[in-house]
């Protein structure tokens, strides 16, 4: 049985742990709604290294094309704590303003 606090990958460990319980991998991926070649990745994750293994490691390069400057997010993230009841069409009208 594994365990970890990790709340990234704890829906993992509970389909290898469910799968574990029950005996039966197929019940354990229709009852968790994951196909049984995803356990068998995870599985073979947890054999090749440790559970930390089921952490995804991206392979893409970040596109900083997409990112607005320091100022601007540092207005929105300012403004997201302080009212975060506020959506994010709400929150660009009112920065507008």
């Amino acid at each position: 049985m594994l365990h970890t606090n990790n709340q990234i990958i704890k829906h993992k460990v509970g389909l290898l742990n469910l799968a574990e319980e029950l005996q039966n991998v197929s019940r354990a991926c229709k009852v968790m709604g994951v196909s049984r070649d995803t356990f068998y990745r995870y599985q073979e994750l947890v054999k090749s290294g440790d559970i930390d293994a089921l952490i995804n490691k991206s392979r893409r390069v970040p596109n900083l094309k997409n990112r607005v400057d320091d100022a601007t997010e540092q207005a929105v993230i300012n403004f997201a704590i302080q009212y975060p009841a506020y959506g994010q069409h709400r929150t660009s009208n009112e920065l507008r303003k």
